[in-house]
C-alpha cells in the first residue's frame, strides 16, 4: 500500500524502514513546511508530527477520504471534533497514545489490576514514566492512558503531575537522554507493594504497531483503537 508520513522525525524514519521492509511504499513525507499534498495516490496516512500540526493533518486526510493513523499526543482537546468529522465523512481513524503491541497488552493488564485493587483500600497507587529529553509533553500520552484506565475502575477523580492526594493519582515524569521509554504503576501499602512495568528496548515496537494499524484499517470505516486492531475487546 502507499503510505504518507506526516512528520519525518525519528519515528517517521523508523516507520519508513519498517513499512518498506513489509513491502509498502512511502509516497509522501510531509513536514510543517509542506505546502501542497497530492492525496490521489495515498492509501493511508500515519501522523507522528507535532501537537500544533496534528489536528490539521488528520482533518485534511479525513476530508480527502484517506484513513489516518495518529500517534501524536498533545492535541486531544480536539479529539471529539475529529470523531464527529470522521462520522460525517464516513472516514477511518485510529488514535493511540502508544502503538507498541506490548504497551497495549500492558494497558489491559493495568485495567484488570485496577479493577482487582479497587476494593482493597490500604493500597495507594502511583505512577512513573521515563522518556528521552526531546519528548515535549509531560506526562506522556501513555501515562495518561494508564491513569485514565485506573480512574475508570476506581474511586480516583483524576491524576496530577508530581503531586499526591487521596483523590488523584500522582505521576512522576522524568526526562533522561537517550532512553526509549519506561512506564510503571505501583500499588503500595504499609505491608508491601505491587508493581507492573513496561520497558521499551527500542522505538521499533512503536513504529511496527503503527504500520500494523495502517494495514488493518484499509477498507474499514469508523473510529477505532488498538484494542480493535489487536482484538482485545
Amino acid at each position: 500500500m502507499n503510505i504518507a508520513l506526516f512528520g519525518y522525525g525519528r519515528m517517521g524514519k523508523m516507520i519508513e524502514q519498517i513499512a518498506i521492509r513489509r513491502n509498502h511504499t512511502i509516497v509522501a513525507k510531509i513536514n510543517t513546511d509542506t505546502v501542497e499534498i497530492d492525496f490521489s495516490n495515498i492509501d493511508v496516512a500515519i501522523d507522528f508530527s507535532l501537537p500544533n500540526a496534528a489536528f490539521s493533518n488528520i482533518e485534511k486526510c479525513i476530508n480527502n477520504n484517506i484513513p489516518m493513523i495518529s500517534g501524536t499526543t498533545g492535541w486531544l482537546e480536539k479529539y471529539d471534533n475529529i470523531v464527529s468529522l470522521c462520522k460525517e465523512k464516513q472516514g477511518a481513524f485510529i488514535y493511540a497514545s502508544n502503538y507498541s503491541l506490548g504497551v497495549n497488552i500492558f494497558f489491559e493488564l493495568n485495567n484488570y489490576l485496577a479493577k482487582m485493587m479497587n476494593t482493597i483500600e490500604q493500597y495507594k497507587v502511583s505512577m512513573e514514566e521515563i522518556h528521552h529529553t526531546k519528548k515535549l509533553d509531560a506526562p506522556s500520552g501513555t501515562a495518561i492512558t494508564l491513569a485514565e484506565g485506573i480512574v475508570a475502575k476506581s474511586n480516583y477523580k483524576g491524576w496530577k503531575l508530581d503531586k499526591a492526594d487521596d483523590d488523584h493519582i500522582p505521576i512522576v515524569a522524568k526526562r533522561i537522554p537517550d532512553v526509549p521509554g519506561t512506564h510503571s504503576v505501583t500499588y503500595s501499602s504499609d505491608i508491601d507493594s505491587i508493581n507492573i512495568k513496561h520497558t521499551a528496548h527500542s522505538r521499533e515496537g512503536f513504529a511496527l504497531g503503527a504500520v500494523i494499524a495502517a494495514e488493518w484499517i484499509i477498507g474499514k470505516t469508523g473510529v477505532f483503537s488498538m484494542k480493535d486492531v489487536l482484538e482485545l475487546n
